[in-house]
């Protein structure tokens, strides 16, 4: 049986359920009526079905996100859409979380975003060699949301640090040795797999059968970085991050560095924060610290202005404001992270996601 909203797909297939994010075009960027679609179905599913296959629909994209030009153009003037998308959107990232059924994500292609929060937070997560992962929000004046405060702390060493501030993309067997990924597959065996797991029971079985043994033993693309990459991200401010890789001085420390110097200042120092508090925090508290974010950084210039020059005119060349570090204060990021008025803090009632 199958029912749609164009923008999702839904098909039962004996006792399981799968979704497919139906917007190729947009490389299945995640918007507003597609979540409130998701989420229902999702939530009934955990009680009837034994497994969800979620995937997207073209060849390029698993999704590449969520609508923040819709955000932007609503929080320019106030509409209540900016904190209903981020309230829905974070509501259905914890209900992942909680999926008492294997939850299988097929992240071939563009993984990026919303689209990381739609994977993640699930039991398992299957790359291919199209996997294109990122949180490249510092880019456009936002921070590493969808639980970013939550599984970036989690992986080794600073890699979280270092992939929340530089917004470093990891293409295929990256991703798995990362530890996004749980199984990686040749984008080839995809259509095979799929149909095992909706006739076989045992899911973690199936996945470790199809898992690719050969694209799993490729090189980690920064296994010679690491080292480095720990030792110039261990401190405890941007600015030292940024004297560290002066003092480095290798080729590889002068891109970071000139990559972090492109990105929004306050982006910067909000995601340092939102790192380190994350690593002592369940999913809910980062996701509820995460919703305070976003309705400061709606309020503020930095996102308007990066979405604008990123995603809108594609000129990049935000103007930030501030725009150095030094403008930022200690005071000013603490303001991002202070609860909101009572009423509008983000609560995990799914009857206002629906």
């Amino acid at each position: 049986m199958s029912t749609a909203t164009d923008e999702v797909l839904f098909q039962t297939i004996g006792d399981r359920g799968v979704i497919t994010l139906n917007r190729p075009k947009a490389l299945n960027a995640l918007n507003l009526n597609m979540i409130k679609s998701i989420t229902p179905t999702l939530d009934q599913w955990d009680k009837d079905k034994s497994a969800i296959i979620i995937k997207g629909a073209g060849e390029k994209a698993f999704c590449a996100g969520g609508d923040v030009r819709a955000v932007t153009e609503a929080a320019k003037v106030g509409d209540s859409f900016a904190s209903d998308f981020f309230r829905v959107e974070y509501q259905l990232n914890a209900l992942i979380n909680r999926l008492k059924v294997p939850y299988v994500a097929l992240i071939d292609g563009i993984t990026m975003g919303g689209g990381v929060g739609l994977s993640v937070h699930g039991r398992f997560r299957v790359a291919t060699e199209n996997t294109l992962f990122a949180m490249p929000e510092t880019a456009i004046g936002l921070f590493p949301d969808v639980g970013g405060s939550y599984f970036l702390p989690r992986l080794p060493g600073k890699l979280g640090m270092f992939l929340a501030l530089t917004g470093y993309r990891l293409k295929g067997a990256d991703v798995l040795h990362a530890g996004v990924a749980t199984h990686i597959v040749s984008s080839e065996k995809l259509a095979e797999l799929e149909s095992a797991l909706l006739s076989e029971k045992d899911v973690s079985g199936v996945l470790n059968s199809f898992h690719d043994k050969q694209l799993a033993s490729q090189p980690f693309s920064l296994q010679s970085k690491l080292k480095d990459i720990d030792a110039t991200f261990a401190p405890e401010t941007v600015e030292e991050i940024l004297q560290n890789l002066s003092n480095h001085g290798s080729e590889w420390a002068t891109k970071t560095a000139a990559t972090l110097n492109k990105m929004s200042p306050t982006s910067l120092k909000i995601t340092m924060k939102q790192l380190k508090l994350g690593k002592e925090k369940n999913l809910q508290e980062c996701l509820q610290m995460e919703y305070r974010l976003t309705q400061r950084c709606c309020a503020g210039h930095d996102f308007i202005e990066g979405v604008r020059s990123v995603l809108v005119d594609r000129d990049n060349n935000p103007k930030w404001k501030p725009s150095t570090l030094a403008e930022v204060s200690a005071a000013t990021v603490d303001s991002y992270f202070a609860p909101l008025p009572k009423g509008q803090e983000l609560d995990f009632s799914l009857k206002s996601a629906m």
